[in-house]
């Protein structure tokens, strides 16, 4: 057999490896087929062999190669798991690798990242965005803004920026020679770098915010996101009050959120039940507990929020552990299981619903709603409550199923005007950083004044960027703060551009306020806990007291 048909046989046999998957398990969730049932999906399975057979024979052009794997990866299973719900997806083998490495948490190679963006010329080029901190790009002095010209001297002229990560990707200890234009510099900068592990972790950003607060942004749940929760946490010398930042957050493992929970909650209180017809239904439970060491949190959330970053909100909300505030939440109360096919692909089924504590759905409704606009939110959470399911918090507040978690206390984004629109648009923060600072000493008193401003105008104008004074008075906060943000991410690192930024953050700073809310909230919470205990204990003692002897 010829490699083209052992590759197209490859894309059938795999195609029906997702079949059987499938199959099985809504098998397991109707019991028993009939054999009418039995006899349709035969029928079905045959008719999709013979019309495969058919256009593989028949097309203009040959089905083989990457043709075939369209096929299959971009058509056959796409199309078959969309018709289930907008969760259910099929990874090719690229994909599943880098879904196994952001579960993961590391990898090895350089630690840096990297965008295909055009440059003032008007050509592509594949340029670092970032060096991640203590890593071997970071140590050798590569800085946001470089260009990567070559790799191991071969040009990168016409590579993407996948490409260009593949050939920086390798065993831990190997030399990679990476080329650099930089800004400022006539010369190329040729760097030597020694591949490493690449941590990534989940918590991007903890700091002290104000005196006794504590900041924790939290990007993602991946393997060492409850390990990296407690260590930030305990991190806080005096911790008197935590903000914690799940704003874009799209969830990721649910044994993770679980953990993070864990660490929050009291010993025994539910964390999230997951039900579902393939398998048993499970029921989360806090194994470890916070040992009775609380403090008030405020969750700042927005849409984008979802899945475990949304079981974690739903779980503080349902105990009064916490006041959620900020947007509502996506709405993604599907639960997905990942199954390792053949070749290293991967298909993630929706094979369960989760529910909160107080026993909430939050899916938000996707009947009839196209992929694009479910997940640019045309389906949106309704802001009717209705006709929504009503719950109750451990202390009687009021929460409302279906379409995402509802937020205590609102904090809406703040919109962008067009001029702002029009700056990001032409990246113009990132394109300047490296300009100034080719020409100025930056130090830890750096501050956007009005020299600053003065090189940053001629610079948009420069990039025929048009502006006006009252353009610039009218978002100066906002200006200055991008501005200083790119600037000192060059000169200090990654880190010190994410504080930069959220000590500014308007909806960070309104959630700060909210901890007097946050605290009276937890207060009353255990007050009416031990008004329910006691109430217990008397209806024990009278019950026993009536008993005859």
């Amino acid at each position: 057999m010829s490699s083209r048909a052992r590759r197209a046989l490859f894309t059938v046999v795999l195609f029906f490896a997702v079949c059987a998957v499938v199959g099985t398990l809504l098998q397991r969730r109707v019991g028993a087929q009939s054999a009418e049932d039995e006899s349709q999906l035969r029928d079905s399975i045959k008719a999709f062999t013979n019309v495969y057979a058919l256009v593989e024979q028949n097309y203009a052009e040959p089905i083989a190669g990457d043709r075939a794997d369209d096929v299959i990866y971009d058509g056959a299973i796409p199309g078959m798991l969309q018709t289930l719900d907008p969760h259910s997806h099929f990874y090719d083998p690229k994909a599943y690798a880098r879904l196994r490495e952001d579960q993961r948490g590391h990898y090895y190679g350089v630690g840096m990242v990297i965008q295909q963006q055009r440059d003032e010329q008007g050509h592509d080029k594949v340029f670092v965005i970032t060096p991640y901190e203590n890593t071997p790009s970071f140590r050798a002095g590569i800085h946001p803004g470089d260009a990567i010209a070559a790799v191991d001297g071969k040009s990168t002229d016409t590579w993407t920026s996948d490409q260009v990560a593949k050939a920086l990707k390798g065993p831990k200890g190997t030399h990679v020679q990476v080329t650099m234009m930089r800004v400022g510099q006539a010369k190329p900068l040729v760097f030597d770098l020694v591949r490493d592990e690449i941590p990534h972790p989940s918590v991007d950003l903890t700091y002290e915010i104000r005196p006794g607060v504590g900041y924790i942004h939290l990007t993602q749940f991946q393997e060492t996101t409850g390990q990296e929760m407690e260590d930030a946490i305990n991190g806080f010398s005096n911790l008197k009050g935590l903000v914690l930042d799940l704003r874009g957050n799209p969830g990721g493992l649910l044994s993770q959120a679980v953990d993070v929970c864990d660490h929050l909650l009291a010993k025994g209180q539910t964390i999230v039940s997951q039900r579902g017809r393939a398998y048993p239904d499970q029921n989360y439970t806090a194994t470890h507990g916070n040992g009775g060491k609380t403090f008030p949190i405020v969750v700042l959330v927005n849409r984008d929020t979802a899945s475990a970053a949304e079981i974690v909100s739903g779980a503080l909300q349902d105990h009064d552990r916490a006041l959620i505030v900020g947007e509502t939440t996506f709405g993604k109360g599907l639960v997905q299981t990942v199954y390792n096919l053949s070749e290293n692909s991967g298909l993630a089924l929706t094979t369960y619903h989760y529910y909160t504590p107080s026993g909430r759905l939050i899916q938000r409704n996707y009947a009839g709603v196209s992929l694009y606009d479910y997940y640019n939110h045309a389906g949106a959470a309704p802001t009717d409550s209705s006709n929504r399911e009503v719950k109750l918090t451990d202390s009687g507040r009021t929460v409302y199923g279906g379409g995402g978690i509802t937020p205590d206390q609102k904090i809406e984004s703040p919109d962008a005007n067009s001029f702002q629109k029009e700056l990001m648009y032409h990246n113009v923060f990132f394109r300047f950083a490296p300009v100034y600072v080719a020409d100025h000493t930056v130090d830890k008193n750096f501050q956007v004044d009005d020299a600053v401003l003065a090189d940053f105008k001629r610079f948009l104008t420069s990039q025929s960027v048009e502006w006006s004074e009252n353009d610039l008075n009218g978002v100066q906060e906002w200006l200055k703060t991008r501005i200083k943000q790119d600037i000192e991410t060059i000169q200090f690192g990654q880190l010190q551009g994410l504080r930069v930024l959220a000590d500014w953050d308007p909806q960070i700073q309104k959630a700060i306020t909210y901890l007097p809310q946050a605290e009276a909230l937890e207060t009353n919470a255990h007050k009416v806990e031990t008004e329910k205990a006691e109430a217990r204990m008397n209806s024990n003692s009278g019950t026993a007291a009536t008993t005859p002897q």
